[in-house]
Formats: structure tokens, sequence, C-alpha cells
């Protein structure tokens, strides 16, 4: 499988299977950049999983609502806009968690 449609499927496993796909492809794929990529998106996807499950705790006190509604939006915007930069073969990093993978 080439390199754009290894991106393009890490970036729409958001939507199917968020945690296995990305680490399938950290698993299986001999190329680093794509690696490097299912690492960021795996950390990427376990942040905001994290982040929505603490909102949702928080709901009950009110300060969370705005947090959970904050962090479903990140969670859909961010893989939509890398699956777009992806098709266009244009470089593109998680926010937060792209800087922690080299």
């Amino acid at each position: 499988m080439d390199r754009r449609a290894s991106l393009i499927i890490i970036h729409a496993s958001t939507f199917f299977a968020p945690i296995l796909v990305p680490l399938i492809f950290m698993l299986a794929s001999t190329e680093k950049e794509v690696k490097d990529f299912s690492i960021q998106a795996l950390l990427f996807h376990i942040m905001i999983s994290f982040c929505i499950f603490i909102s949702f705790l928080l709901s009950f006190v009110l300060i969370g609502i705005p947090l959970l509604i904050f962090f479903g939006i990140v969670g859909i915007w961010c893989p939509i806009k890398g699956i777009v930069y992806a098709a266009q073969d244009r470089p593109y990093r998680y926010p937060i968690v792209g800087n922690w993978v080299s």
C-alpha cells in the first residue's frame, strides 16, 4: 500500500477503529513516516478519548458541557483536516501530540 493511502486510512480510522488501525499500521509498516504518523494518531485518539471522558465527568458541575462540546469538535475536525491534507499529499501533524513524535 502506498504512503498516501496509508495516511488517509489512519486519519479515517477515527470514525471506525481509532485505536486498532493506527496500532496495526505501526506494527506492520516498514516506512518510518507511516510509523511515526500512526504513533501520532494513536496518541491523539487516546488523548481525545481521555479528555472527553473527563469532560463527561465534569458535566455534572456544568463546566464539562462546553469542554465536552469543544473536545468533540476537535476529535472530529482534526482527522477530517488530516484526511484532506493526506489526499493533497501535504504534511499534517495533530495538535499537541504532533510535537511529541519526531
